[in-house]
């Protein structure tokens, strides 16, 4: 790979490429022009993420806390303050907030009922963030190998398993990403630029708007974050270069004061509202404190991550360890050079960083993606026997989530869940003929079946069995429960359950209480709930005994509680009130 990337340019092919198969025509025609290239890939996006975007209850607790920050933003008209009910919610900026409220307003303009409870419409900015990332991805591979190549780099995105979850996930990651990906593909442009010796055109500003725009983006999504990966991405190639006079090129002082335009308001809104709280929360309480110690129980080692990236970047991950040798061969090449300049220093700090989530390293996974499509189009594959029978992951990873999905299903409902199964034998069938067909002159025919391995896992595991397992979102049975009562606008108090789906589901105006103040609640008037967790019931019981509350059980709800990894039983009683 390295004399062939000192001569043509890193991932540019030595020769036209002719690779058999059956998967591959269907390459070569969406590779023709954009226009097809981007066509295709958002079909793929939407068959990729739309399994289980619409009938997943709402995941504790993340999830639902934005999801309740966002309702009670279009419940107040207050797109200001963010909130979780009473209490202020300043871990991280508006942006998010903002989408998902636009949503939510949007289906209700258009006369969706119950709009404001629909966990998928605060999903529906994932949806299409993750989508954008993905074409994102494509526009910036274009800059560092051809069409063909940026498609493939598209589709690794596309189909990977981390992109696949938070495409589902009303948080912020996959909006995120979106933003990142859109500022360090504009950054590659200008940098390459440079490097090819073109002159500086004054009037060229396409790339500093991309670039500046974007950054004002992510700090209203996830704040300061990106200034690290692009701080450090400058820092390094500047190293590397002895020089960062190409970073004239991204007009700093207007490109400055544009971003500031854009995100200022807000900013200064929140000050006024919170009197510095915001910044004190945020900066201090969410983002250093997540470096010195682990937050809610997510500390974990450094290695984490290099462990997790391959099962979170399957199925491409399957090939960066061939892919390996050839990119640290090419690693003085200007396209390389950027992309590790992105990938690596982020990288080890997030490794160092004591708090540690899966999505934190997901911004740096396009870096991946184009890398590995560089070595496969230079056909510069490692051909070392102990790396290549790394391969057998395509087919090893289907295997075991498709059949751990069946035998949970069976354990959970006590029922095998059909429909699932071909779906998942279909995932380790493609699977197995990624890892058959592999060879480092055809790779691409594995890369394609380790796509469709990836969507068929995804029909079957988020497309059918996740849905069916009711069991593990009690919040969606309690406030079906609550909406088939007689009376209008029924209040609860919540003892013992108290998770943030349950807000979400059943009204921003529940009480979170224990058994005791659940029996005060229920005393107070008709058309109320209390919803009583078994542990709370002896409590509920002496209460309602001593101040003479009569009451009776409605339904009682058995299920999980995943944020706790417990079963719960949860009795919803009412007073005689409402008899």
């Amino acid at each position: 790979m390295i004399d062939m990337v000192q001569r043509r340019g890193f991932g540019r092919p030595p020769a036209p490429e002719n690779e058999g198969g059956r998967l591959t025509p269907v390459l070569d025609a969406v590779s023709r022009t954009h226009t097809r290239a981007i066509t295709f890939l958002v079909v793929c996006g939407f068959l990729f993420f739309l399994p289980g975007l619409f009938n997943i209850g709402p995941i504790d607790r993340d999830e639902a806390r934005f999801a309740q920050a966002s309702k009670q933003m279009v419940e107040t008209g207050d797109f200001v303050d963010i909130r979780f009910q009473d209490e202020v919610r300043y871990k991280k900026p508006v942006g998010i907030y903002w989408l998902q409220s636009a949503a939510v307003q949007t289906a209700s303009k258009l006369g969706l009922p119950n709009s404001q409870i629909r966990i998928w419409l605060y999903r529906v900015p994932s949806l299409f963030g993750a989508i954008g990332a993905v074409l994102l991805t494509y526009w910036t591979a274009l800059a560092f190998v051809t069409r063909r190549g940026a498609v493939l780099a598209g589709l690794a995105m596309c189909s990977s398993v981390l992109l696949g979850i938070e495409a589902r996930l009303a948080t912020t990651d996959a909006v995120l990403l979106l933003t990142t990906t859109a500022v360090m593909g504009a950054l590659a442009r200008v940098y390459l630029s440079w490097q090819r010796g073109e002159a500086f055109v004054r009037g060229a500003w396409a790339m500093p708007a991309i670039f500046w725009t974007a950054v004002a983006a992510s700090v209203l999504v996830k704040g300061p974050l990106i200034f690290l990966i692009v701080g450090l991405t400058i820092v390094t190639l500047g190293v590397f270069d002895r020089s960062v006079q190409w970073l004239r090129r991204l007009r700093p002082v207007p490109g400055l004061i544009w971003m500031l335009i854009l995100i200022l308001p807000w900013f200064v809104a929140i000050y006024l509202k919170s009197g510095g709280s915001f910044f004190t929360n945020s900066v201090g309480g969410d983002m250093l404190s997540k470096v010195a110690a682990a937050q809610e129980s997510h500390g974990a080692p450094p290695g984490l991550y290099f462990v997790l990236f391959w099962v979170t970047f399957w199925p491409a991950s399957t090939l960066a360890g061939v892919a390996a040798p050839a990119v640290w061969r090419a690693r003085r090449e200007p396209g390389a050079q950027f992309l590790l300049a992105w990938l690596v220093p982020t990288w080890i700090v997030f490794e160092l960083i004591i708090t540690k989530l899966p999505h934190y390293v997901l911004p740096l996974y396009p870096a991946i993606a184009i890398l590995i499509v560089g070595a496969l189009q230079s056909h510069a594959l490692s051909r070392w026997s102990w790396i290549v029978r790394g391969a057998a992951w395509w087919f090893v990873f289907p295997a075991i989530v498709a059949v751990g999905a069946i035998v949970l299903s069976i354990s959970v409902l006590k029922q095998p869940v059909f429909a699932a199964w071909p779906f998942g034998a279909a995932a380790m069938v493609f699977g197995l003929f990624a890892w058959w067909m592999y060879d480092d002159a055809n790779a691409e025919r594995s890369v394609l079946n380790g796509a469709l391995a990836s969507l068929a896992l995804s029909a079957c595991v988020f497309g059918i069995v996740l849905p069916a397992l009711t069991p593990l979102f009690p919040s969606v049975q309690i406030a079906r429960a609550l909406r088939n009562v007689e009376c209008k606008g029924p209040l609860a108090a919540a003892a013992g359950y108290q998770e943030p789906s349950l807000v979400f589901m059943v009204g921003t105006q529940t009480l979170l209480t224990n058994g005791s103040g659940a029996a005060d609640f229920l005393q107070q008037g008709s058309c109320r709930f209390a919803l009583v967790e078994s542990r709370d019931e002896r409590a509920f019981a002496q209460r309602a005994e001593a101040i003479g509350l009569r009451y009776s059980i409605v339904k009682r709800i058995e299920g999980y509680n995943i944020s706790q990894g417990r079963d719960v039983s949860i009795a919803v009683f009412t007073s005689e009130w409402d008899h």
